[in-house]
């Protein structure tokens, strides 16, 4: 078993879901999502890969359960050596003067007030030397139609731009990164009809990204 942990949030589908299977050859992965089967699903493709994965079937917007699972983890590890969020809600295309209110209660929940309880709650399990990776998309912030998800995602991002600033000298080591577009399920529903083969498959997106995190973290 590697003795390295990593936690992957959003970890059922898309680049979650890929990278989950591209970090356990040199981390423990704690996957988080709400979707069991999906999860079940990736803790066998692990396993075929003989990695290591823990199963922790959650709704991140529920600040009690974000609370037990990083109890949890303290009690049995002591730490997170690498943080992957990738957890997102996308909200349908609507224009800003008809977005409906619960689809913006929940973009806000997820996008931006989770990631607020996940930062408070993994920053010292993280410690000084711990890593957290965070995607930016920028190709929807302030386009039309995507006022609930861009503005979400907006202010997710300007959130971990502080956290990076503010630990620049004492860590943990918080990095953002620009995924190439993706033939995810999300995106099909931004964009339908899209042709597919101009896009980067998740898995190869993946690679590209960990060995990004690598050189920007400085592991072997």
């Amino acid at each position: 078993m590697n003795s390295k942990i990593a936690l992957v949030t959003g970890a059922s589908r898309g680049l979650g879901w890929a990278l989950a299977q591209e970090l356990c050859v040199a981390y423990n992965i704690i996957a988080v999502a709400r979707t069991i089967g999906a999860l079940e699903e990736l803790s066998d493709r692990i396993r075929a890969k003989k990695g290591h994965a823990i199963l922790a079937p959650m709704d991140i917007t529920k600040k009690k359960s974000t609370k037990v699972l990083c109890r949890s983890i303290f009690d049995r590890w002591g730490r997170l050596d690498l943080w992957v969020h990738t957890a997102i809600h996308a909200a349908p295309l609507t224009p800003a003067n008809h977005i409906a209110s619960n689809d913006w209660k929940i973009s806000l929940a997820t996008n931006v007030t989770a990631v607020s309880t996940l930062i408070t709650h993994i920053a010292p399990l993280l410690g000084n030397n711990g890593q957290a990776i965070f995607f930016e998309d920028e190709n929807v912030i302030a386009k039309k139609f995507f006022g609930t998800y861009g503005a979400t995602k907006a202010a997710q991002i300007a959130l971990v731009k502080s956290w990076k600033h503010e630990t620049s000298n004492t860590g943990p080591n918080v990095y953002i990164f620009k995924p190439n577009p993706m033939p995810t399920g999300c995106r099909a529903r931004f964009f339908p009809g899209e042709d597919k083969s101009r896009l980067s498959p998740p898995g190869a997106e993946a690679l590209r990204l960990t060995e990004a995190f690598s050189l920007s973290t400085g592991r072997e």
